[in-house]
């Protein structure tokens, strides 16, 4: 088997290191060896775009917001999903990982920065949350979702204060979907304590095969 190459290394957020590996074709970007993200397997991550798209329900111009970049399938499937009048915001916090979806990584997912209806801002997405009109859709596929962490930080992301702050920042029966690695109950208890109507999805890392991830779908009831 061939060994990993590196292409490309930039700081992380927290102090870190962003490492991009190639091999025959594939794509990884670790953390102190923590693997973060890899081309070969991102059925989650399309099925986060469809079930969002499903419980918007043909809502008109559509105003989604989207937590991590990642390697842009997520943002593909979403564009994919909606229509031409919607508008898609990426909130991504390593000015790297754009960089990089900009170049190397850039045909994995078809390019999809290139889209004129997606804009990227390089931010935390609790501030990018918070701005502008409310939100139909977020969609958070931060870290290793709320209980797998790699950021300390990203906590408050999941917490019931940040919660909070999604819920405040959807539209009326606006969706916020969750990635995580696995089920956490207690997640699921904190989004029905913010007002949060919430159901959970074991879905496959690729298409019918690999690791099951769990999505969280959950609607604002007011």
């Amino acid at each position: 088997m061939k060994p990993w190459e590196i292409l490309a290394q930039a700081p992380a957020p927290d102090g870190g290191e962003f490492v991009l590996h190639h091999r025959d074709g594939e794509f990884v970007i670790r953390v102190r060896g923590q693997e973060l993200m890899s081309s070969r397997v991102h059925g989650s991550e399309e099925e986060m775009a469809r079930l969002a798209s499903a419980a918007l329900g043909g809502v008109p111009n559509p105003r989604v917001l989207i937590g991590g970049l990642g390697l842009g399938y997520t943002l593909r499937a979403t564009l994919d999903a909606l229509g031409p009048s919607a508008e898609v915001v990426v909130a991504e916090l390593a000015a790297a990982i754009v960089e990089w979806n900009r170049g190397p990584l850039a045909p994995l997912a078809g390019r999809p920065l290139e889209d004129p209806r997606a804009r990227v801002e390089v931010a935390d997405v609790r501030r990018v949350m918070r701005s502008g009109a409310p939100w139909n859709a977020i969609l958070l596929d931060v870290d290793n979702g709320p209980a797998a962490l790699t950021r300390a930080s990203n906590a408050s992301l999941y917490d019931e204060p940040g919660l909070t702050t999604a819920h405040s920042a959807l539209a009326p029966k606006g969706v916020l979907v969750v990635w995580s690695a696995g089920p956490d109950e207690r997640f699921t208890s904190r989004l029905a304590q913010v007002g949060f109507s919430a159901e959970t999805h074991q879905v496959r890392a690729g298409k019918g095969r690999g690791t099951r991830h769990t999505l969280f779908v959950a609607r604002r009831r007011k």
